[in-house]
């Protein structure tokens, strides 16, 4: 049950950024109209919307130490410590790997969305 309630989790936080994502293109595409229309003007951040570089950074980071936690794991598990039981293990392991694939999915998204933007005729 610990284990699908993390899976839950790292999917709660990916849909948590596409919706900021979306939300900040919204904000930008009005911004880019009203920019338009009233001539040039810059963009102000604020300060309560994380950069999307922050937030990837983040997860890459996140996803890391799940992967040295569990590895840290596996090496205590291998090396007999009597504190350290097989199923916490793998646990740690199944965390780490889905945290990984999640990742890699939303490169591979970003990655297409850069080819999509870059094929788009001007």
């Amino acid at each position: 049950m610990v284990q699908r309630a993390d899976i839950n989790s790292v999917l709660s936080e990916i849909r948590n950024m596409r919706s900021q994502m979306m939300e900040n293109q919204r904000v930008e595409q009005d911004n880019n109209i009203r920019g338009r229309m009233d001539g040039p003007s810059k963009v102000q951040e604020t300060s309560d919307t994380p950069k999307f570089s922050d937030m990837l950074s983040q997860a890459v980071g996140s996803v890391n130490e799940l992967q040295q936690t569990s590895g840290a794991m596996k090496t205590a598990y291998e090396m007999g410590d009597p504190n350290m039981d097989i199923s916490r293990v793998m646990i740690a392991s199944e965390k780490a790997s889905i945290s990984f694939e999640a990742l890699t999915q939303v490169r591979n998204r970003v990655v297409k969305a850069y080819e999509d933007i870059m094929n788009m005729p001007v």
